[in-house]
C-alpha cells in the first residue's frame, strides 16, 4: 500500500485529496491512496509518521509550510531560497545502505523536502504578464508568498509586500493609497482571506482604485471567484484564480514522489 495525505491546519476543504484520488482510479492505482491529516501543531508530525508507516509523500499547507522545515532531512534548491516547502517524500531508508555510508541515524526514513508553489505559480502567471506588468503588490507574508517572491524576482517583476505588521521591508493595509494600487499593476493575495466557508471576507485595500490595467491573482482556488477577484472584475480588471496554480504544482508533486 501506497499512501499520501496533505498536513496543516484546519482542511476545511481539499483541492488535494479529490485531484490524486480521481488520479489513482484512471491509473489503476488500487493500492495507493490520498488521506487529509490536520495537525494544529507541528509537534504532532513525528507521531503522524509512526502511525503511518505506509506514507510516501505528503502535502504542506497553512500554517505549515515554514516550521515543518526544521523536520527534513534534505531541503532542494529552490525550497532554501524560499524558506519554505509544500511537498515532502519519504523515502523508507534500507539499513544495510546506511550501514555503509557510515549514517549512524536510527530513524527508518528520510524526508526530502521541496517547493512545487514556486513551480505551478510561474507556469500559471507567466502567460498573463504584459510589458506594462512592472509591478506586482502582494498581500500577506507566509509561506505561499514567499513562492510568489520567487517566481516575481525571477520575471523581474518589482513587488511590495503588504502585510498586518508594518515594517522597514513591507507596507500595513491601512497605507495603501491610490498611488500605491496604480502604480502596481498586479496585485497578489497570498492569504487564507476569502476561502470557504468564509467567502465574503475581503482583504480591506481601496478597490475604487482598480482598472483595467490591473491583474488580479488570488492563490485561493475554494470558491472560484473569491470577494477579492470579484472585486478587482467590475472594476475591469483581468482575474484568476488558484486552481491552475495548484493542478500544475500536484502534477510535480507527483513527478517528485515517484521519481
Amino acid at each position: 500500500m501506497k499512501k499520501f495525505g496533505l498536513i496543516g491546519y484546519p482542511l476545511v476543504h481539499s483541492f488535494s485529496k479529490q485531484y490524486y484520488t480521481e488520479k489513482f482510479e484512471k491509473l489503476g492505482l488500487s493500492d495507493h491512496s490520498y488521506e487529509l491529516f490536520p495537525l494544529q501543531t507541528l509537534s504532532e508530525f513525528p507521531q503522524l509518521l509512526k502511525d503511518e508507516p505506509d506514507l510516501c509523500g505528503l502535502n504542506v499547507t497553512i500554517p505549515h509550510k515554514i516550521g515543518v522545515l526544521y523536520y527534513l532531512d534534505w531541503i532542494s534548491p529552490e525550497a532554501k531560497v524560499v524558506n519554505a516547502v509544500n511537498c515532502i517524500k519519504i523515502i523508507k531508508k534500507d539499513p544495510l545502505e546506511d550501514l555503509f555510508s557510515g549514517e549512524c541515524s536510527l530513524e527508518p526514513i528520510r524526508l526530502h523536502g521541496y517547493n512545487t508553489d514556486v513551480y505551478g505559480f510561474e507556469e500559471s502567471l507567466r502567460p498573463l504578464v504584459k510589458k506594462s506588468h512592472a509591478r506586482a503588490l502582494v498581500l500577506g507574508n507566509g509561506g505561499a508568498a514567499r513562492a510568489v517572491l520567487y517566481v516575481l524576482k525571477k520575471l523581474n517583476i518589482e513587488y511590495t509586500v503588504v502585510s498586518r505588521k508594518a515594517s522597514h521591508i513591507q507596507l500595513p493595509y491601512e497605507e495603501i493609497t491610490k498611488e500605491i494600487i496604480q502604480k502596481h499593476s498586479i496585485i497578489i493575495n497570498t492569504t487564507p482571506v476569502g476561502t470557504y466557508p468564509n467567502e465574503k471576507e475581503c482583504l480591506d485595500i481601496p478597490y475604487e482604485y482598480i482598472g483595467k490595467q490591473h491583474l488580479l491573482y488570488d492563490l485561493i482556488y475554494n470558491p472560484e471567484e473569491t470577494e477579492f477577484l470579484k472585486r478587482g472584475r467590475l472594476n475591469g480588471a483581468a482575474t484568476k484564480n488558484g486552481k491552475e496554480m495548484l493542478e500544475l504544482q500536484a502534477e510535480k508533486n507527483w513527478e517528485t514522489w515517484e521519481g
